[in-house]
């Protein structure tokens, strides 16, 4: 039966039915966060990294394994090609020797040689039948169970354990950078979308000022105050006004499914955000105090990987240098076979045990393990170079993202005085347009100024909150 996630359920049912639902920055993180791939296999690296880890670990107990063969044979074992016959010996008691049954000459006692072979011929020999000496080995089957236990490796088990353990925290780092890149993602995505409905509601107001002024030229142009020109520059101003608004729904709407891709929801999801009200931003607001780099250095997930990587090329040094020292192992075994020769030829199982050590001490390779060791030493220095290389762009990195935050504290700051010039400038166009002082056109001038402002000050705003998620993601404090 197929599992389900009942808190997510119950977060995506409005989604699913089509309803509006509010939802918060946290809520968008932890949808993205269940949903996306990167993630979901950086996960599944950490499992494997762990199962390895295990793996490693077993090398330190002994390992019991199992063999079995069979096999036929076309023909019979026979050790003898055809009958032996062997010369005996009898005992001398005069001597008190043995001497051998051969045939002599009567009157010089000499023996009598074969002349084919040369060789003393035997007066009595003793029989070895052929087939006595003959096996039937057609069928035969073999097994041994096998217990081998490492006893010194050249300290190879305890340098793949140290591998795979920081194997797994580089997983881990690993994740938590791709956790962080998603969050940046999932923020910047969110405020865009509220800068959309910001900037959509702009182009709502800007649109109703022109519809308000277009009423008032039009009765003006009807009681003859204004001209024809007048009427007709204002209506081009308000369907530029209309285009504008029309950009801004489907910007919006491109945000909200932009929004909802990185969640990892259907890009036709009706949300609605916490933050579209937009709050305004202190620009006061100072930015984070100056911290330790050291520091910085620690909370860094990608510096904290690279870290992680040199102590794995470490290992794999003494990995190599495990290459070049002895090894020293005991194997235990119990085999069988049928048949065996235990006792003699029997066609039936039998087996035994056998206890033994077994040492390997390498001697001369022509300088192969020596120059492993020398490349292992070799990648460990370049990574130490490129983590020292990676610290100097930290310190960029967090240079930068200081100035930045506060030069759009600054911008925020002027775009609020900006703001305040454009309303005032607005409510005097319009004032000086009612009592006859000033031309349609300087009303037009003063709402475009005023819609330059606000958007200004929108995309302003946002940056700042741009800005602080950025610099807590350089100085490692983003919370995940």
């Amino acid at each position: 039966m197929r599992k389900y996630n009942l808190p997510l359920l119950l977060m995506l049912a409005p989604l699913a039915l089509g309803a509006q639902t509010t939802v918060s920055i946290d809520s968008c993180r932890n949808l993205a966060l269940r949903h996306n791939k990167a993630i979901a296999v950086a996960d599944q690296n950490i499992v494997g990294a762990g199962y390895l880890k295990k793996a490693a670990a077993s090398a330190y107990l002994p390992g019991i394994d199992f063999a079995a063969t069979y096999m036929y044979n076309q023909h019979k074992i026979a050790l003898l090609g055809e009958d032996a016959k062997l010369p005996t010996m009898s005992f001398d008691p005069s001597k008190g020797t043995y001497k051998y049954n051969i045939l002599t000459n009567p009157e010089t006692g000499a023996p009598i040689l074969d002349p084919n072979t040369g060789s003393p011929i035997p007066t009595q020999v003793a029989v070895i039948p052929k087939e006595a000496m003959t096996y039937d080995v057609h069928n035969v089957v073999a097994g041994a169970i096998t217990l081998t236990q490492p006893v010194y490796m050249g300290g190879s088990i305890r340098a793949m354990n140290e591998i795979t353990r920081y194997a797994e925290n580089l997983a881990v780092s690993m994740r938590n950078s791709a956790v962080q890149d998603v969050i940046y993602s999932v923020d910047e995505a969110y405020w865009t979308v509220v800068s959309m409905v910001q900037k959509r509601r702009l182009a709502q107001g800007y649109a109703g000022l022109l519809d308000s002024l277009y009423y008032s030229v039009t009765q003006m142009y009807d009681q003859g105050v204004v001209t024809r020109s007048d009427v007709l520059s204002v209506e081009v101003k308000r369907n530029q006004a209309r285009v504008t608004l029309t950009k801004a729904d489907n910007g919006l709407s491109l945000a909200r499914m932009a929004l909802a891709q990185v969640c990892g929801v259907p890009v036709n999801t009706p949300m609605r955000l916490s933050d579209e009200e937009l709050q305004p931003a202190d620009a006061s607001a100072p930015a984070p105090p100056q911290t330790d780099m050291n520091q910085v250095y620690a909370r860094r997930q990608d510096l904290a990987s690279l870290r992680t990587g040199i102590k794995i090329f470490e290992q794999k040094e003494r990995l190599a240098r495990a290459a070049m020292l002895p090894k020293l192992g005991i194997v235990a075994s119990w085999s069988f076979s049928n048949p065996n020769t235990i006792d003699g030829f029997e066609k039936r199982f039998g087996g035994g045990f056998s206890v033994g050590a077994v040492l390997q001490v390498p001697i001369w390779h022509w300088g192969g393990n020596l120059n492993k060791l020398r490349a292992a030493q070799a990648e460990t220095a370049a990574r130490r170079l490129a983590l020292e290389d990676a610290e100097t762009m930290v310190d960029l990195q967090v240079s930068q993202a200081r100035f930045r935050y506060d030069e759009a504290l600054k911008t925020l700051g002027m775009t609020r005085s900006n703001l305040a010039s454009a309303d005032e400038n607005l409510r005097n166009a319009e004032y000086g347009f009612r009592e006859g002082v000033l031309t349609c056109d300087d009303v037009t001038a003063a709402q475009t100024a005023w819609l330059q402002a606000h958007s200004e000050e929108i995309d302003a705003a946002i940056g700042v909150q741009l800005c602080r998620v950025y610099l807590g993601k350089v100085l490692g404090l983003m919370q995940y």
